[in-house]
């Protein structure tokens, strides 16, 4: 309750309307959580007019901090609260948009509150909501920071967590203490397992690595008549029970998450103002397209971290939904098997098992029958009625091979690309830290030196051998262009993402096949519609690449030559 004695008129109403641009800010940013996640329009109409209250909020602290400072008694952690929320508002929209601009202005905001010590006093407050808002700012300024690659920020940022849970834990002996120590220790595990390989300067100082797509990364085309087709819509799901996971990203989602975005801008020419202390937010419009076609920088994204069944398919359909003409829809499973009890399975779409999309039980099934289907489980089945439209599948699982058997009934393109069952002996300790198959459609050459046991190179030696990788996507580029394969594999080839990808697995699913401690059809991916094999997977040229550049790390014995294998 404020004091309104001692003030003037002026004074007076200044307090007033601060108090109600804050009271209406605080009721439209919980009205968030109510919002749908998926689609795009049911929710911008809303989100505008939280910005457009943010603004007004914003500036008016500015333009009238003395008389708020002395009439009001408003705090420093209170405007760090509001650029906080302000920070939320752009990740979130960011979430919604897959717009990386929106990253920066969420950086920004949060760097500023770094900058300018919002949160300095507030263990001085006696209150230790005020300090679980501080810890719940550093998390969310790491997940922002792990997005934009700034890795020797998000290591500072983690030493500063762990003094600010230790302060927290020694002054209120909060019941919350066992949790907090969890979070930070999902962070550094994050962390650690996210660097696969080490990148070094002469100085043995690492070097930060994007994986984003840049105007390099995918080799260029020519854009043939077949090649129709642009991702315009992708689903993202994760849950691996043995992963790192770090505010409800998993380290496969947040490998797919960057390997499907395009290099953001350092300086996005919409940023109102340069100092983080005196900008603005804005109000983001809405998509501008032509033709009935987004013309946004990346595709949109849905991130689900174990959800129910019920809730992929909503996503899912949503994300059917929204696609223009000519669009394609992505779906990424990074999930533990769901095994078949059947027998005699005659349904290949379901008595073949799936992937557990999440570990909960729905009460109404209860306990499941013997030869009953599990309620959790996606099973290729499900995907049916999606291939009504272009649809692109990954499957990274111990049970992938079961998504080979969709058909296309309804004549669109199709593909999926599925990863090993099985992981040799010698690496599965690694899987806490990620799955090969992902590591290698995100970064070919840190997934190349994992299976050869090299933790670190220098940059000189990275960037030659970055050299070779090259080299092999732009001639299994060309030999994939020339090659007689299945009419969708074209189709998707046009868009740079789906032709990275694609690339990326012949580039896994040969280094496999080379590699002499993979053996076995089940320790190899495999991919429907298949590649050509003579034309393209078993191509002379492409081969003696993969040797080059296993000479080049001084790994040359872990594989096997053409003549062995003949």
């Amino acid at each position: 309750m404020v004091m309104m004695a001692g003030m003037d008129d002026h004074e007076r109403k200044i307090v007033l309307e601060f108090c109600h641009l804050l009271e209406k800010s605080k009721q439209l940013f919980n009205g968030l959580r109510d919002l749908p996640q998926y689609g795009h329009k049911q929710w911008q109409a809303y989100f505008g007019r939280t910005f457009d209250i943010y603004t007004k909020l914003w500036k008016f602290q500015q333009q009238h901090r003395a008389i708020l400072d002395t009439k009001y008694g408003l705090k420093r952690w209170q405007i760090g609260e509001i650029a906080s929320k302000i920070g939320q508002l752009y990740y979130h929209y960011y979430l919604r948009t897959s717009e990386t601009s929106y990253l920066h202005e969420a950086y920004s905001f949060y760097a500023a509150i770094r900058g300018r010590a919002y949160y300095s006093r507030a263990a001085k407050e006696d209150r230790s909501d005020l300090m679980v808002k501080k810890l719940r700012y550093y998390a969310r300024f790491i997940v922002v920071c792990l997005l934009l690659n700034k890795m020797k920020l998000v290591r500072e940022l983690i030493q500063e967590l762990d003094l600010q849970i230790a302060d927290y834990a020694s002054t209120y002996e909060p019941e919350d203490q066992v949790e907090w120590n969890l979070v930070l220790d999902e962070i550094k595990n994050f962390v650690k397992a996210e660097s696969a390989v080490g990148v070094l300067h002469n100085d043995a100082n690492p070097i930060i690595l994007t994986h984003r797509l840049g105007p390099l990364t995918s080799p260029p085309i020519e854009h043939s008549p077949p090649m129709c087709l642009t991702l315009q819509e992708i689903l993202i799901v994760g849950n691996c029970s043995d992963q790192v996971k770090f505010s409800e990203l998993s380290v496969d989602m947040f490998r797919m998450l960057q390997t499907l975005e395009r290099e953001p801008r350092d300086d996005p020419t919409h940023l109102h103002d340069a100092s983080p202390a005196g900008r603005l937010p804005f109000r983001p419009g809405p998509y501008p397209a032509e033709n009935g076609i987004s013309r946004r920088d990346n595709p949109h994204k849905y991130l689900l971290y174990k959800p129910t069944y019920s809730q992929v398919q909503v996503f899912l359909a949503s994300g059917f939904k929204e696609l223009p003409a000519n669009g394609a829809l992505l779906l990424y499973l990074s999930a533990d098997g769901c095994f078949s009890t059947v027998k005699h399975p005659e349904e290949m779409g379901y008595d073949l098992g799936g992937v557990s999309t999440s570990s909960k039980r729905d009460p109404e099934h209860g306990k499941r029958t013997s030869g009953g289907k599990e309620p959790h489980c996606l099973y290729p089945g499900d995907l049916y009625p999606f291939t009504r439209k272009p649809l692109f599948v990954v499957v990274d699982s111990d049970n992938s091979y079961v998504f080979q058997q969709i058909p296309r009934y309804f004549g669109q393109p199709l593909m999926v690309l599925m990863s090993p069952q099985e992981t040799p002996s010698i690496l599965r300790d690694l899987r806490h830290g990620g799955s090969l198959f992902t590591l290698f459609l995100h970064s070919p050459l840190a997934a190349f030196c994992l299976i050869c046991n090299v933790g670190s190179l220098a940059v000189h030696h990275w960037e030659r051998c970055q050299g070779y990788v090259e080299r092999f996507l732009i001639e299994a580029c060309r030999l994939v262009i020339r090659s007689r394969c299945e009419s969708s594999i074209l189709q998707f080839f046009g868009d740079d993402f789906l032709r990275l990808l694609l690339l990326r697995y012949v580039f896994c699913d040969i280094v496999l096949h080379l590699h002499r401690s993979f053996r076995g059809r089940h320790q190899r991916p495999c991919c429907h519609p298949q590649l050509p094999e003579a034309e393209v997977l078993q191509h002379p040229a492409l081969h003696h690449i993969v040797m080059e550049l296993a000479s080049c790390i001084d790994a040359r014995d872990n594989f096997t030559d053409n003549n062995e294998l003949a």
